[in-house]
């Protein structure tokens, strides 16, 4: 079947807007507006590319939201899966992984080995073993909650995303709070110091969102629970960028 989404995504230029989602939370209404991009590769300048994308189409008071991936990208944490050697530890623990929904996350030796490399030998064993024990308790997500944040990040090859990603080990952006503050900055000096957004870095997929990265002003659980449905949608679509803004009327 023919996906219509994608159809008209790969019609439209970069820089479109290709989605105009609405939510409501809380009584109040809100518009997630995605925007198309190219592939944004490693050593691109991720400031000026989000600037460039977002700039045409901004209002005083927008939140940049920007999808882990393409930070990761363009900061090289995004390692080809041929490049990866898992070590013994790394297949044994993959093994007794089982595939989440939307792909194969660290039931691939592969990502394991990353994750290890991420977060280190005696913090993933810990994690490991309470999983273990917390499994036959009826309890789910010990493992990533003790592992953190950077491992919970980390999306193996596979997974419904654009090419090159797809045969990639993605790991968690470097320095996000930073990251959005100089695209604050940016978009200030191109617009002028009283034309006031924010930004933040996400990590969303069909299962729920979380916030990597923001500036101050960013009401983290308030973005989560906007974002929850994943409005970027995947990868393919070449949308890693959006906009929230509060609706109107």
């Amino acid at each position: 079947m023919v996906d219509p989404l994608l159809a008209l995504s790969q019609s439209l230029p970069a820089g479109s807007i290709l989605r105009d989602t609405a939510v409501e939370l809380s009584s109040e209404k809100w518009r997630r507006l995605t925007i198309k991009t190219h592939v944004i590769m490693a050593g691109e300048d991720i400031v000026g590319v989000v600037a460039s994308y977002t700039l045409p189409h901004l209002l005083p008071g927008d939140l940049i939201f920007i999808s882990e991936k393409a930070v990761a990208g363009s900061q090289g944490r995004a390692i080809p899966v041929h490049a990866v050697r898992p070590s013994r530890l790394a297949r044994f623990l993959s093994s007794k992984v089982r595939r989440v929904p939307w792909g194969y996350g660290l039931s691939k030796p592969e990502t394991m080995e990353m994750a290890i490399r991420e977060a280190g030998v005696p913090l993933i064993l810990l994690a490991a073993a309470l999983h273990a024990v917390a499994r036959t308790l009826g309890l789910q997500g010990v493992f990533y909650r003790i592992a953190g944040q950077r491992v919970a990040s980390s999306d193996g090859p596979g997974e419904p995303t654009a090419p090159p990603y797809d045969q990639c080990v993605t790991l968690m952006p470097l320095h996000a709070d930073d990251v959005c503050r100089r695209w604050v900055a940016t978009i200030a000096e191109a617009k002028g110091s009283s034309f006031a957004v924010e930004a933040a870095i996400v990590d969303v997929n069909d299962l729920g969102s979380a916030i990597l990265g923001a500036t101050p002003g960013v009401d983290r659980k308030k973005l989560a629970l906007l974002l929850s449905d994943n409005p970027l949608g995947q990868g393919a679509y070449l949308t890693p960028i959006g906009i929230l803004r509060k609706a109107t009327g």
